[in-house]
C-alpha cells in the first residue's frame, strides 16, 4: 500500500501518525527515502520508516473509516473474548494482536482482559501488571483512531461505544 503526504495512518503500537513527509535522510552515512511520521497524539516524537523496508512499512496501516468504526462499535457486543490461562500463551497473543492491527481481534483482546480482571478481582487477586499493559495499549490504539477518525475526544470514545451498544440494543 502506498501512502502520501498528510495521510494518517497507524503505526504499530505508536497508534494514528500522520505523514509529515516523504523524503530522503541520510542516517549513518546510509541515504534512503524515509516515510517521516508525527504521532497524532504526541507531538514531540517523530518516526522514520524507510520506504525499502518491507517489515517496517507493513507496520504502517490505513486508519478506519467511520462507516468501518460504526460497523466494528455493532460488532463488539457479539466479539469472541478468547479467554487463555496461561500467563506465556496469552502475553503471546496479546502481542501478535496488538502487532497485528486487526481491530476486531482487539475488540475481542480488550474485552477478555476486561474480564479477566473483574474476576481476579473478584477473587481477591491482582491482575496481572504485563495484562494491565496490553489492555491499557490496546485501549489506546483504540480510542485513539477512533477519536481521530470520529472527531470526538478520546476521553468521549468511550461513551460514545457505550450509547452506539445501547441504542443498537434497544433497535
Amino acid at each position: 500500500m502506498e501512502f502520501r503526504v498528510n495521510d494518517a495512518v497507524l503505526y504499530g503500537t505508536e497508534g494514528v501518525c500522520r505523514i509529515a513527509e516523504i523524503s530522503e535522510q541520510n542516517f549513518m552515512g546510509e541515504s534512503r527515502r524515509y516515510y517521516v511520521l508525527k504521532p497524532v497524539y504526541s507531538g514531540s516524537s517523530t518516526v522514520f520508516v524507510p520506504l525499502d523496508n518491507e517489515a517496517l512499512t507493513a507496520k504502517m496501516r490505513r486508519v478506519l473509516s467511520p462507516e468501518e468504526i460504526y460497523t466494528l462499535i455493532r460488532t463488539m457486543p457479539s466479539e469472541e473474548a478468547l479467554s487463555i490461562d496461561d500467563d506465556h500463551a496469552r502475553r503471546d497473543h496479546c502481542r501478535a494482536v496488538l502487532n497485528g492491527g486487526d481491530r476486531a481481534a482487539m475488540v475481542g483482546m480488550i474485552k477478555a482482559l476486561y474480564l479477566r480482571k473483574q474476576r481476579q478481582e473478584a477473587a481477591g487477586r491482582k491482575f496481572h501488571a504485563a495484562d494491565e499493559h496490553f489492555l491499557h495499549d490496546a485501549e489506546k490504539l483504540l480510542y485513539d483512531e477512533f477519536a481521530h477518525v470520529l472527531q470526538i475526544k478520546r476521553d468521549q470514545v468511550l461513551p460514545f461505544i457505550l450509547a452506539q451498544i445501547e441504542v443498537q440494543t434497544k433497535a
